[in-house]
């Protein structure tokens, strides 16, 4: 009867082993393919290629676990201990050594490769392992039942608590512990069917205190990361579900990077919200309600209420993270003057295409401030389709204003853009101005009516722009025109991300 017990026991144990190392598994490729966009960008790309590559690995190590005949419960503990080290480092890994490694991306599917391959031989044994000790449909039934449900609890873990709550680096290490107590409670629960049990209980205890020491100190790991990335000390950084925010400072200026990418620097920023903003408030002078989408900093919002007429502002950005650190944070709310809360400003954290889709409301003037078009999950925003919702959300007589990336750097991008508003039914304004964090930028004013607005009459005591300046934002050089006409840019090809990353790899490649 004891027996009986036992075997019961050492069942439901492997079983609950299943389950953890397929929520592990699963785990370790979610948090290559965000770690891979937030440095990499294109999460589309990075994220397809990271699951194919993670996949076939997978493949190569059921293919290998056939030539494991003996000890075969050694060698399951074994690659617990593996894989437990491996995976749990893989996130701190791949955040130090992208600022100094020049083969990032070999080491990046290298370690998926490693990970896939540990992944892959651990099904195949332990379904050998319980083999005989319970019937073969049965065992087929519970094992991939328990790996399906694995599997479930990471999808839904991984966003909504293991990102948030963790971050990468710790949610990595955490479940790095996970493999490794599995090998370790094995080695101890079935000490006497594993040949040196006590060398690999210390081995994977000694693994386990160094996983608990870095989780412990993850931050400061992130922060030898982040200073090997920036050339300015960095002083608040944080991963989000969307992106990872670091913001750094000198002595001269504040700087703002999204998954490595800079947004602003203090010290010119207000060149480019002054030209994206006042050129369209100042050809709607009856507005009353604005519509910023994006633009979660403030810094738009902060040149908007410069119009006292104005009596509504609705701000949709993604993510709340952003809102709320520009809401609170001294150093921040001191360059955007306090703007996200202002009494005229409601906040809306959604993601704008769907916000857009289902909005009826129409506004006199909308502020398009999104990042650059650089994967498909932005690219939708600058599409055909999201352009038709944005003119349905436009008054008659309103102006919306987008934020169009380099026109010097990636014209083709640039006029991309502008093609794509005027196949979704606008007549266009593009311009552009210098700004010093960025060179030369770009812009592209829409409307619906085919009468030209009036564009000149600022607020007083603008830093940079005037009428004479925007005068001048409206001539384009020959070397900010393509030399091709771009297609335009739609759900089901979003041929401006592949414009826009091939002219700037271009760019930064000379």
């Amino acid at each position: 009867m004891h027996m009986a017990k036992s075997e019961k026991e050492t069942h439901w144990l492997f079983l609950g082993a299943v389950f953890a190392i397929a929520t592990c598994g699963l785990i370790y490729e979610l948090v290559a393919g965000t770690l891979a966009s937030y440095l990499l960008g294109d999460s589309v790309k990075q994220f397809s290629t990271i699951i194919g590559v993670y996949l076939f690995a997978m493949g190569i190590g059921s293919f290998l676990s056939r030539y494991f005949q003996h000890s075969l419960l050694s060698w399951f503990v074994r690659i617990e201990l593996i894989l437990g080290l491996v995976g749990g480092f893989s996130a701190a890994i791949l955040f130090i050594c992208f600022p100094i490694a020049t083969g990032f991306s070999i080491l990046l599917y290298g370690l998926i490769g490693l990970t896939g391959v540990l992944v892959g031989l651990e099904i195949p044994l332990l379904m050998r392992i319980l083999k005989d000790r319970m019937a073969f449909d049965k065992m087929v039934s519970q094992v991939f039942s328990f790996d399906y449900i694995g599997a479930l609890a990471a999808s839904l873990l991984f966003p909504l608590l293991l990102v948030p709550q963790l971050g990468l680096i710790r949610t990595s290490l955490f479940f790095g512990m996970i493999n490794l107590g599995i090998g370790i409670y094995l080695s101890f629960h079935l000490k006497d069917a594993i040949k040196r049990a006590g060398w690999l209980q210390t081995i994977g205890t000694c693994f386990l205190l160094i996983e608990v020491i870095a989780f412990a100190y993850a931050n400061q790991i992130m922060d030898i990361s982040e200073s090997l990335s920036y050339n300015d000390r960095v002083v608040y950084s944080t991963s989000t579900p969307y992106q990872r925010i670091a913001i750094t400072k000198n002595r001269k200026e504040l700087r703002l990077f999204l998954n490595g990418n800079l947004q602003f620097s203090s010290a010119d920023e207000y060149r480019y919200h002054e030209a994206l903003v006042h050129p369209a408030l100042s050809a709607v002078p009856a507005a009353r309600k604005i519509l910023v989408l994006g633009g979660g900093d403030g810094l738009a919002v902060r040149e908007i209420i410069k119009y006292p007429a104005i009596e509504k502002i609705q701000l949709v950005d993604l993510d709340p993270a952003m809102t709320h650190l520009f809401s609170t944070q001294a150093m921040l709310t001191a360059i955007n003057q306090l703007s996200l809360r202002n009494k005229k400003l409601h906040i809306q954290n959604a993601d704008a295409f769907t916000w857009l889709r289902s909005n009826t409301e129409q506004f006199d003037v909308i502020i398009v401030d999104f990042p650059d078009p650089s994967n498909f999950s932005i690219g939708k925003l600058y599409s055909v389709t999201f352009y038709k919702f944005l003119q349905r959300a436009l008054a008659p007589m309103g102006v919306a204003v987008i934020q169009s990336t380099s026109p010097f750097v990636a014209p083709k991008s640039f006029w991309c853009i502008d093609t794509t508003l005027k196949t979704a039914g606008f007549q266009t304004i593009p311009y552009h101005n210098y700004v010093p964090s960025f060179g030369e930028w770009g812009y592209i004013m829409a409307m619906k009516n085919k009468t030209l607005p009036d564009i000149g009459k600022f607020p007083a005591h603008l830093r940079y722009l005037d009428s004479a300046t925007m005068q001048q934002m409206l001539v384009f050089p020959a070397d900010m025109k393509p030399k091709t006409a771009p297609l335009p840019n739609k759900l089901n090809n979003q041929y401006l991300v592949n414009y826009f990353e091939e002219e700037w790899n271009d760019y930064l490649d000379q």
